[in-house]
């Protein structure tokens, strides 16, 4: 597809997108509830349709040689997508947060002032070979009165259009305006320099991916963006750690999944009980498969594992790899976070309440745990029913974005006639 086609192709979808969205702005709840329950149903009665279409995608990755990590984040299963369709029924049972009134207050001249949720408008999304994210961020803007425009990655082109075709069919039958949920079909890369600049119609834009594809929309677009992060997260082993649960919360934070964003890529350990620590937990993540590299202090005690360089600290590896520091203390921890962290989720596991308050207060991160795994930093987990991405960034949304964070609001005022003197 030639640029002129490509730039027609989104230019439609999104006059279409922003058309919807005047009307999805007053949609009444029960109506976009209807439509969320229709997707999910339609989801699962159409399971083989989108696998077939999911299987074609996996055969091209495989001849394209993609990581594991890669190969598990675009795979879809029967389970995948029952849960996919769990996540929209989540999302019927919370409260829609369109016309909330935030807060209500009364001026000396008789005015009443307040503030009310509304939706952002017309969202585009742009993400890698996950097709969850079609579902999910499909879901929560159309609970939240937005268009969206989604454009996934060219590996899931057939996964997301199988996907799309069928939660748009079942949003219209239930009353949802027809372009609330558009996908862009080209794979061609201008379609995502043409969204960038989109200003016209795009409202915001939210990048779900890794680095590159996050700095790509950050530093080229001109529309507003919401900087979802990458996730070189950090458990830290204190001495005064049960031992037995920091195994079981190491292990689980890198292996459970690794492909994801809050997979820990890190371990950090307290000297003082590295020497009993290590080969418990090295023990049970080789049998998991998990590389290890260590510093020269991990590696006196793990002899056999790799050299751990500065550029390990620094990368989110996606993969069954781990990077093993032991530090003097939990100032020195929070100094490699500091350093290398990429302000999504770290952790500490310890039992002295002062230094898990300080840990708390001390890491710049949207999620910081205490005696748990990375790996509950995710909307489902936390009660949003979904999420359109983890933002790391600190202004309007902050961690998993759920229904609250795809709104902003506008002040609305009522008076009796009153006027400025």
């Amino acid at each position: 597809m030639n640029k002129m086609n490509v730039q027609a192709e989104v230019q439609l979808k999104g006059q279409k997108a922003k058309e919807a969205a005047r009307k999805l702005a007053s949609l009444p709840t029960d109506v976009k509830n209807k439509a969320l329950l229709n997707m999910a149903k339609l989801l699962e009665e159409r399971t083989e349709e989108i696998i077939a279409a999911n299987e074609i995608d996996m055969d091209a990755a495989r001849k394209k040689n993609l990581s594991k990590a890669l190969l598990d984040r675009l795979l879809l299963t029967p389970e995948r997508i029952s849960d996919m369709a769990e996540g929209l029924r989540a999302l019927v049972a919370l409260p829609d947060p369109v016309g909330e009134i935030i807060s209500m207050w009364t001026r000396p001249n008789g005015l009443q002032i307040g503030k009310m949720r509304v939706p952002l408008g017309v969202v585009g999304i742009i993400y890698e070979a996950r097709p969850n994210v079609t579902v999910d961020a499909a879901g929560l803007c159309l609970k939240t009165g937005n268009a969206v425009i989604l454009r996934g990655g060219s590996e899931a082109i057939n996964s997301n259009t199988a996907i799309v075709r069928i939660i748009s069919q079942a949003a219209e039958n239930a009353g949802v305006p027809e372009g609330a949920i558009q996908l862009i079909e080209t794979t061609d890369r201008e379609a995502v320099n043409v969204m960038l600049k989109a200003n016209d119609f795009l409202d915001v834009l939210i990048p779900r991916g890794g680095a590159g594809l996050i700095q790509t929309v950050v530093n080229n677009a001109t529309v507003p963006v919401i900087e979802t992060g990458v996730g070189n997260c950090h458990v830290y082993v204190d001495d005064e750690a049960d031992l037995e649960m920091a195994t079981d919360i190491v292990v689980n934070a890198k292996t459970q999944r690794p492909g994801v964003c809050n997979a820990m890529e890190t371990l950090l350990v307290h000297e003082a009980v590295a020497e009993k620590f290590l080969p418990m937990v090295a023990r049970r993540l080789e049998e998991a498969g998990v590389e290890l590299r260590g510093c020269e202090k991990t590696r006196r005690i793990l002899t056999q594992i790799q050299v751990a360089t500065k550029e390990d600290w620094a990368t989110e590896y996606l993969d069954l790899i781990l990077a093993i520091k032991v530090v003097k203390d939990m100032q020195e921890a929070i100094e490699h976070i500091h350093n290398y962290g990429t302000k999504h989720s770290e952790a500490i596991v310890t039992n002295n309440y002062q230094r898990a308050r300080d840990f708390l207060q001390s890491v710049d991160a949207a999620a910081v745990y205490v005696n748990a795994s990375t790996r509950f930093t995710d909307g489902y987990q936390y009660g949003f029913g979904a999420e359109i991405g983890i933002s790391t960034q600190k202004l309007h949304a902050r961690g998993p974005m759920g229904p609250k964070e795809l709104t902003t609001f506008k002040y609305i005022i009522f008076g009796n006639g009153q006027i400025r003197t």
